[in-house]
């Protein structure tokens, strides 16, 4: 049963199961199928979808990730942000005139690969993944890319055809067309969005997609909607497809796998930022790698049901841990009444009018601009803010996809900004007291006579060897006539690669035409090893590598009078 167990963590998480929790799961369940229902109908529209599909997307992952993802109160689904990822690589796609086949099933298919994608993650340990794009990137790239959902909601609100890409052409095409707005539409989707942001702020008990589903379905069932123009949702199927592997057929495998890292990396990378932001009120322990296993699932059942990518859905985890779920039974039983909705109440699906469906759109959009978050990133770092802005520009000024690409480029060159300048400091030593300290922050340290103990921090690497190289040399023209040894602390150098240490050679060379012996202390396991095999070892000397810096002190002492 272990064994058993640990393929399938549903097993483990429903031991110790108490009947009086049950209540509790279905009506978290029936509760989080409720709040699903509006953005499992509106999110396909995004892709240009067919609205069924975000039902499908809604069904088969969650029942997927309650028998294999780790968190008992998780819960997946369509997500804004991944629908305008997947939106942008159909668009890519779709442009290849020699594509054949359906978008359903082209995102049915990156659905499979994306889930593919987290399960060879999986095997390779890759939960890291999960914190390549950082918080502060994240929320620039999803304040960018709820701008341009914001702009694709112009068409649905206003009853126009929009035949303009990016953020500024629709909005210009719309004010050349203000003629043509069809006015009752416009005032379904003004009333629809004001709903929604009154039930935010007076903090209605029923969420406010809900209510404007219910509302505009049942005024669009009294007063024809669809006889007045406005446009409605329309047929939607009686059952969920049967199980299917997407066929291949026509499909350029490249720019697909292309297609799909990007949507994996952007719904993994804010799936584990939504399970990490619940785990301090679950109490849960988030453990990316596993929840990989868990997205891996959950995609692949969605691609199997002809659906599209799926990640953690803020919106359904927070209404399943304050209705009170207590297990995967609550996923369970969403799923089951989203089933149920498709099967009996299809008919009153299809008269939803979709206005309405664009002012929930607009809404989430709205609530995808972190603005507190942004805001704590400036008082924190402003050159993380910079970054943010910099991820957020992406999506807005050259598309969704490329926004992606400027996102990573973004994270590569912040992590290099802060990898390519290590800071350093000279260490010395308070009388009367056993240890080394740096002379900027001690006001009482001073500097041993002779001997020269300074401390790097950070990785010495191909990148900042030149920069560290031009600091160490400036620093021994600096010395006093008298120094004889220069320490390099090393304890803060967790690596050394081979640019590093030629230029080490290069100093050691450079110290030693001027009279001085280069010392290493506190080396790492794996950069002594690379010190080693490059010779450098060998030519400073076994006596000039010490263990720890009073090490190199009392050596020191043996070695020449000290002031001190």
């Amino acid at each position: 049963m272990s064994s058993v167990a640990s393929y399938i963590p549903l097993i483990s998480g429903l031991s110790g199961y108490r009947s009086m929790w049950l209540k509790s799961d279905v009506s978290a369940g029936l509760a989080i199928a409720a709040v699903g229902l509006p953005s499992a109908i509106a999110y396909p529209a995004l892709a240009g979808l067919p609205p069924e599909t975000g039902l499908y997307a809604s069904i088969a992952p969650l029942v997927a990730y309650a028998l294999f993802g780790p968190s008992r109160k998780l819960i997946v689904g369509p997500d804004a942000g991944t629908m305008t990822v997947l939106a942008a690589v159909l668009t890519t796609l779709f442009a290849d005139p020699g594509l054949t086949a359906s978008r359903t099933t082209v995102a049915a298919l990156l659905a499979m690969i994306v889930g593919g994608l987290c399960l060879a993650a999986r095997l390779a340990r890759l939960g890291i993944l999960a914190t390549f794009l950082s918080r502060p990137i994240l929320t620039g790239f999803f304040a960018g890319i709820s701008l341009s959902i914001l702009v694709g909601q112009i068409g649905r609100v206003t009853g126009l055809k929009i035949g303009s890409d990016g953020l500024i052409g629709p909005v210009f095409e719309l004010l050349g067309k203000l003629d043509a707005i069809h006015l009752p539409s416009l005032a379904l989707a003004v009333s629809a969005f004001a709903l929604l942001q009154a039930a935010r702020i007076f903090r209605s008990p029923i969420p406010g997609p809900i209510i404007v589903v219910v509302l505009a379905t049942t005024l669009s069932a009294m007063f024809d909607f669809e006889a007045l123009g406005i446009a409605v949702v329309g047929d939607i199927p009686g059952s969920i497809p049967p199980l299917a592997i997407p066929s291949l057929a026509g499909i350029s495998l490249q720019p697909l796998l292309l297609g799909a890292a990007a949507i994996f990396l952007v719904s993994f990378g804010s799936g584990i930022i939504a399970a990490r932001s619940f785990s301090a009120q679950t109490g849960e322990r988030v453990d990316p790698n596993r929840e990989l296993s868990g997205f891996g699932a959950a995609n692949i059942a969605a691609g199997l049901f002809g659906a599209f990518p799926v990640t953690a859905s803020d919106s359904r985890t927070a209404v399943n841990l304050l209705v009170g779920g207590k297990s995967q039974i609550a996923g369970l039983v969403a799923a089951a009444g989203l089933l149920a909705t498709i099967v009996f109440l299809g008919d009153w699906l299809r008269i939803l009018p979709i206005p309405a469906l664009g002012a929930i759109l607009a809404a989430t959009a709205l609530s995808l601009i972190d603005t507190d978050a942004l805001r704590q990133t400036w008082r924190i770092s402003r050159m993380e803010f910079v970054f943010a802005l910099i991820a957020m520009w992406g999506p807005i000024g050259l598309g969704v996809l490329n926004g992606v690409v400027i996102a990573i480029a973004a994270t590569l060159v912040y992590l290099l900004q802060k990898s390519m300048f290590p800071r350093y400091a000279i260490l010395g030593r308070i009388p009367g007291r056993d240890g080394f300290f740096k002379l900027h922050r001690a006001p009482d340290a001073l500097a041993v006579e002779g001997l020269t103990v300074c401390m790097i921090q950070g990785s010495l690497l191909f990148f900042n060897t030149d920069y560290i190289a031009e600091k160490l040399r400036a620093l021994v023209d600096d010395l006093p006539e008298d120094t004889r040894w220069f320490v390099i602390d090393a304890s803060a150098i967790p690596q050394i690669d081979s640019s590093a240490a030629i230029m080490l050679h290069e100093v050691r060379a450079y110290m030693t035409d001027r009279g001085v012996a280069l010392g290493l202390a506190e080396l790492h396991t794996d950069a002594l090893e690379m010190l080693e095999r490059s010779g450098l070892i060998e030519e400073i000397g076994r006596p000039m590598i010490f263990a720890s810096i009073e090490d190199c002190y009392h050596a020191f002492s043996l070695d020449g009078p000290i002031s001190q």
